[in-house]
């Protein structure tokens, strides 16, 4: 057993930002907590770190001399591979903290997510006040705004340096220690649209599992995908896979073409559903693309617009849904609810559209590859009512036998 202290890992390119990364190692220090300080600066000769930049680069998979070079955006590329490889061999992590611009930003975040969701990371960026999906990722970053560049201390710099540090300091005290429970987790995807049906289910699920509810907007997907590979869950009720309509279409919460993937290479048995497929989602209303001006368009707030997908849309949706399918060798089901896919798709509703979900139905049906264990099956209810939900539990219960 490794029996060495852990220590909190401030990681910057020392060639540029030592006299910061000294400073929030030292407010670190004060609190009692070890530390170490690492230095990714590519041209870096810093040598009042604990880790140079050369025993970073030698991790590199290929070797140092992919770190090393001319060309400043190979070199970050290859840091960033470098610090991945390196923070997934250190055993005495306690937390880890990042400051940088765009350069550390893109070198620190990368090797910040290979971490295991929980280890306190935070990242001090001069980007953070923007898009910051690329950097987070699917896992539990913190990203704080520098306000100033990290260009030497000043009084700005300073107390948000600090705040850094102290934020890491404080997650790295005050780790919470679980309560004990012989419940496995299963994971849920869950939109708004499909709210009462993944809630019926966690009501239903509770007691014998821990329920694990993903959010669906992109990184939501992301994040139940990587916990899927990571062996955390014994099944997955996938009830909302809209990210695929986003994907397919160009909406804002894609998650990824690996979606659906995660349970096949896990064998988890898979119940799955096409919850919220009648909508891409964009953002405020003069967000959407000109080219979508004219289609059937929902504002769902002042901040999120959605459009109905269409016949054509809903076959590749359909598509892709069952080549993902088709991939399982273990137990899947999956629940084709034909009386409407979201709350707004149903009789009445604004996207309510039958043809589009027979496609959708349809191509689903036609191209999964269906056998005793892989099986499509139609419900003739509405996704979030009551008779669908008792179809999913006995569907799940079916495979999680």
């Amino acid at each position: 057993m490794d029996t060495k202290p852990k220590a909190a890992y401030i990681v910057a390119t020392c060639d540029t930002k030592l006299a910061e990364a000294s400073y929030v190692r030292d407010c670190i220090a004060a609190t009692g907590i070890p530390t170490k300080l690492v230095d990714v600066g590519i041209k870096s000769t810093a040598t009042e770190v604990d880790v140079d930049v050369s025993q970073v680069a030698a991790h590199h998979p290929n070797g140092p001399g992919h770190v090393f070079g001319d060309d400043r955006g190979k070199a970050i590329i290859g840091m960033a591979e470098a610090l991945k490889a390196f923070m997934s061999k250190q055993t005495d992590v306690a937390g880890m903290v990042g400051l940088g611009g765009s350069g550390g930003t893109g070198i620190i975040t990368p090797a910040m997510q290979t971490l295991a969701i929980g280890i306190p990371k935070v990242m001090a960026s001069t980007l953070a006040s923007g898009d910051v999906s690329a950097y987070v990722g699917a896992t539990d970053i913190m990203m704080l705004y520098t306000v100033t560049d990290v260009a030497g201390l000043n009084r700005i710099s300073r107390k948000v340096l600090a705040n850094a540090a102290h934020a890491l300091a404080g997650m790295i005290a005050n780790q919470i220690t679980l309560p004990e429970s012989d419940r496995a987790s299963i994971g849920l995807s869950m939109f708004g649209v499909t709210t009462p049906c993944v809630e019926q289910l966690v009501a239903a699920y509770q007691e014998h599992y821990e329920c694990l509810v993903f959010h669906a907007t992109g990184t939501g997907g992301r994040s139940m995908e990587r916990l899927a590979d990571s062996n955390e869950f014994v099944g997955l009720l996938d009830v909302t896979t809209t990210e695929i309509a986003d994907l397919i279409v160009g909406g804002v919460l894609s998650a990824g073409d690996d979606r659906m993937a995660a349970a096949a290479r896990a064998n988890i048995p898979y119940v799955g559903s096409v919850g919220a497929c009648d909508m891409v989602n964009f953002c405020a209303l003069d967000s959407v693309p000109e080219k979508f001006k004219d289609r059937n368009l929902y504002q769902h707030n002042a901040q999120v617009t959605l459009m109905r997908t269409t016949v054509d849309e809903n076959i590749q949706i359909g598509k892709f849904i069952a080549e993902k399918l088709n991939a399982h060798t273990g137990q899947v089901r999956f629940l084709l609810p034909e009386k409407g896919v979201s709350a707004i798709d149903q009789q009445g509703q604004v996207f309510y559209d039958p043809l589009a979900d027979k496609a959708l139905f349809e191509t689903i049906e036609q191209h999964t590859q269906q056998t005793n264990d892989r099986r499509v099956e139609r419900v003739n209810a509405h996704i979030n009512d009551a008779e669908f939900v008792q179809s999913l539990r006995q569907a799940f219960d079916d495979v999680i036998a």
